[in-house]
């Protein structure tokens, strides 16, 4: 079951790694490959804290730092979408 857990964490990551870099122009799509990866992350963690038997409140501290770290992008995106129009980052400049 261990050795299942972590092939999962690794595939899951690598997977939200190859959606990033593949969809670098867009805002929206990179935010949710980012927060798929925190939940690879949340998933290894999750297999060894069950593995070693520690304890479980780093998981909490965790959840709780992926969420502030959800809502900074949306609350990025919003900024973006009110001031350029839409969420493409090939859509403007940003050297002006």
């Amino acid at each position: 079951m261990l050795i299942y857990g972590f092939m999962l964490f690794i595939f899951m990551y690598f997977a939200g790694l190859i959606v990033m870099c593949l969809k670098c122009s867009h805002l929206l799509l990179m935010l949710l490959s980012l927060e798929f990866i925190v939940l690879s992350l949340f998933l290894g963690l999750v297999v060894c804290i069950l593995t070693f038997l520690y304890e479980g409140y780093f998981l909490m501290i965790f959840l709780s730092f992926s969420v502030c770290e959800g809502v900074l992008g949306l609350s990025i995106l919003v900024s973006m979408v009110r001031n350029y129009g839409n969420d493409y980052f090939n859509s403007f400049n940003i050297l002006w």
